[in-house]
């Protein structure tokens, strides 16, 4: 059974960085692809960031790009991201998901994380 816990958030002013963290258990997760998600009040859960366990591919939504950073620790099988100069947009629970590297949807999700900025 995948379990990813998230952990990090919390409430910053504008202008200021967060780490989150995401710990993966349950699999080998060599063959999978991690990703970040948010989702702010009365709106859809949107893509953030994602990351190829195996070779460290990133990707990143524009909205992220250049302020955000997604990264691995394969030792500790956990996934970061790192949030600077934070926005009051970026307010949004934060879910941290897994799927497979051939598989079209992510399917393993996190709990999710509150990151609350304030202006």
């Amino acid at each position: 059974q995948v379990q990813l816990v998230e952990s990090g958030g919390g409430l910053v002013q504008a202008g200021a960085s967060l780490r989150l963290s995401c710990a993966a258990s349950g699999r080998t997760f060599s063959y999978y692809k991690m990703g970040w998600f948010r989702q702010a009040p009365g709106k859809e859960r949107v893509f953030c960031a994602a990351i190829t366990w195996s070779v460290g591919s990133t990707s990143y939504a524009d909205s992220v790009k250049g302020r955000f950073t997604i990264s691995r620790d394969n030792a500790k099988n956990t996934v970061y991201l790192q949030m600077n100069n934070l926005k009051p947009e970026d307010t949004a629970v934060y879910y941290c998901a897994a799927r497979t590297i051939s598989s079209p949807e992510y399917n393993f999700w996190g709990q999710g994380t509150q990151v609350t900025v304030s202006s």
